[in-house]
């Protein structure tokens, strides 16, 4: 996937801490540990999110939802 140079405003403590990590080989660069960083947030973010909007559901009614037609589907298939 291409890169792209974005310039980014940190807390200079953030920056110390980043410069710590790369220093101790953690990471390769800043850019690196950096675009790691913003990718785990971001997956975390998503996982979270379809959490919360699981958590919504209506469980009577999603398995109302999977059990249709389902009898009509049993009688088709053959007894093993």
């Amino acid at each position: 996937m291409a890169s792209v140079k974005i310039a980014v405003t940190i807390e200079q403590e953030l920056l110390t801490q980043l410069d710590q990590l790369v220093k101790e080989k953690q990471f390769p660069s800043r850019s690196r540990a950096v675009q790691e960083a913003i990718r785990d947030q971001l997956q975390r973010w998503r996982r979270t999110r379809l959490a919360r909007e699981s958590a919504q559901l209506d469980p009577a009614f999603e398995k109302a939802l999977a059990d249709e037609g389902l009898t009509e589907d049993m009688e088709r298939w053959p007894e093993y």
